[in-house]
């Protein structure tokens, strides 16, 4: 069985769904037979390549709130990720582009370190203060998932998997995908949202009874 999962880098909300997801699959019996697809979605194709600016300070300007009101929504987006042992640390986080982070991840993929190599950037942005937009971190990160740094370096300094990257951005477009983190099991069930743990269990099962 194949599960796609749209999300991006930056998305509080995909990191939480990517674990609870893997909660719910690894009580799944079937498990060694699922198939899981990471696929690109920019929350901010326009952003900066890096921000200046903290992450509770984009988050205020993008919806408009106080820098108070950012903060209490950071406030519970890292209580639900601590019930689910990921340790946020939005006040060190440094948003920025995410394109050339996405082309990393393909690049990855096509070396069957896709899962691997999400994990870690995932957690070093949101735990560590990493600056996703630079092309120079993200080559050295990568030198921790399986690819030499001046390797991956190269890839981002070009123009490679940029088709890749835009080829999911169009399809989650022309499947009405707004936001993420969004689940297609077999192309037949899709969900959105950080589901609990219970409804990704239940489609799981739901999915592997329909093929």
């Amino acid at each position: 069985m194949q599960v796609e999962i749209w999300s991006d880098i930056i998305c509080p909300w995909c990191y939480i769904g990517k674990r609870r997801f893997e909660m719910a699959l690894a009580d799944f019996v079937q498990r060694e037979k699922v198939y899981v697809i990471w696929r690109s979605f920019e929350l901010d194709p326009n952003a900066l390549q890096q921000h200046s600016e903290t992450q509770v300070e984009v988050l205020a300007r993008k919806y408009g709130v106080s820098r108070q009101q950012a903060e209490a929504m950071n406030l519970r987006v890292t209580s639900l990720a601590m019930e689910i042992g990921l340790e946020y640390h939005l006040n060190k986080a440094r948003p920025g582009n995410t394109f050339d982070a996405h082309r990393l991840l393909h690049f990855a993929a096509s070396r069957q370190l896709g899962n691997i190599a999400i994990e870690r950037i995932m957690h070093a942005y949101f735990c560590e203060g990493f600056r996703v937009g630079e092309r120079m971190a993200l080559a050295g990160l990568a030198s921790e998932f399986g690819i030499a740094e001046n390797e991956a370096l190269t890839m981002l300094e070009g123009d490679a998997y940029s088709v890749q990257v835009r080829a999911d951005e169009a399809r989650a477009e022309k499947s009405g995908i707004t936001g993420v983190p969004f689940f297609l099991f077999d192309e037949k069930i899709g969900i959105s949202g950080a589901q609990s743990v219970e409804v990704l269990s239940e489609v799981l099962q739901k999915a592997w009874a329909a093929q």
